[in-house]
């Protein structure tokens, strides 16, 4: 019993000290660990995206004005042609046919003329005489004025004669790249209704888009501006790769499409290597006026609540701050912040997900 009495003491003595330690109130919870990255000012070029089409600036097709059967082809199709080259000819054996009659009409009515004037003269001459009666020189005059007549008229034939038969050999009306062609040796063609070919010009080409119409004031600007940065208009093409011309404003449509409230605008690239094709689809990355030097941060210290964007940053007390920021554009793993910051901003990348506005921080700068 004497050696129970001091052991019973003991475990009072430690329930009491446990009990007064359990009444104690909990303590701060301790920092959270963190990254920490400076928000800084770089150059910042980014580009607006278009869809965009590449267009001939220059493109024809090609009918005949004549009909009949086709005798020659004179191309290899998707071949560049030049200028006057001879492509296309038609059955002329008609059309030189009726060139030739329509001369021979133009030498008969040119004889009829000598012989009338002849006969004027004569007559004319008998009349000073008072040798022949007025009404014949007067027949003779009308004979001889409409012979003239009808030599104007045979001339007019054989202009139209020479034009068909010029027209049955069809020549290309400018240098470009001809396409397939659309009839074969023997096929019969109708005058002005049957498509023969294409042909477009290649160098420079055409880039069309479309933009909304609040930003006509913008590309009007650009295309009466005198000089522009040869980066202003870049081309991405279907492969992903760029483009290595720069492109210029040619045109702006002239009106607003009104269902969709668009206009289209029309970029001229040089095309020495005829990269470009007609109908080709691409991306067009126009400079953004808003590039130059730019506050960035890494995308990764932004989150999303109800559609607005937030960082935390570290503050002088070691505490986080929440700050609500504006996004510029995104420029691979970095965004750009157009307000919220300001250089120098302790700007938290890992760990803010555990974090409220004032919570402790234990930061590890990089």
């Amino acid at each position: 019993m004497k050696h129970l009495v001091p052991s019973l003491l003991a475990l009072l003595l430690l329930a009491g000290c446990g009990s007064d330690e359990a009444d104690k109130p909990a303590g701060p919870p301790p920092p959270t660990p963190v990254t920490l990255v400076a928000a800084r000012t770089t150059s910042a070029v980014y580009y607006d995206e278009y869809p965009a089409t590449a267009v001939a600036l220059n493109s024809v097709e090609l009918r005949s004005q004549v009909g009949g059967f086709i005798t020659g082809l004179f191309f290899q199709e998707g071949e560049l042609v030049t200028k006057g080259q001879k492509l296309y000819e038609i059955d002329k054996r008609v059309y030189e046919a009726a060139y030739q009659q329509a001369q021979a009409g133009l030498r008969s009515t040119q004889a009829t003329v000598q012989n009338a004037k002849l006969n004027l003269d004569r007559y004319q001459r008998l009349a000073e005489q008072d040798a022949i009666a007025g009404q014949i020189v007067d027949n003779a005059a009308t004979a001889y004025a409409t012979a003239q007549a009808q030599v104007a008229q045979a001339r007019a034939a054989v202009a139209l004669a020479r034009t068909d038969l010029s027209f049955s050999t069809i020549t290309a009306p400018f240098s470009g790249r001809i396409g397939i062609s659309q009839v074969r040796l023997g096929a019969q063609i109708s005058p002005g209704s049957t498509l023969l070919n294409t042909i477009s010009a290649e160098n420079p080409m055409g880039v069309d888009f479309v933009i909304n119409e609040s930003d006509l004031p913008r590309f009007t600007a650009l295309q009466a501006a005198k000089s522009a940065p040869d980066s202003l208009f870049r081309l991405e093409l279907s492969d992903g790769s760029m483009y290595p011309q720069s492109g210029r404003i040619k045109a702006i449509a002239r009106g607003v499409e009104q269902q969709t409230a668009t206009v289209q605008v029309r970029v001229e690239f040089a095309n020495p290597e005829r990269r470009l094709k007609d109908g080709m689809s691409a991306v067009l990355h126009v400079l953004n006026r808003q590039s130059g030097q730019r506050l960035v941060i890494p995308y990764k210290a932004v989150s999303d609540q109800m559609g607005e964007s937030f960082v935390f940053v570290a503050g002088d007390s070691s505490k986080a701050r929440q700050r609500k920021v504006q996004l510029g554009p995104q420029l691979r793993d970095q965004i750009v912040i157009l307000e919220g910051l300001k250089a120098g901003d302790q700007v938290i990348t890992e760990g803010f997900q555990r974090l409220r506005d004032g919570s402790p921080v234990q930061a590890g700068s990089r």
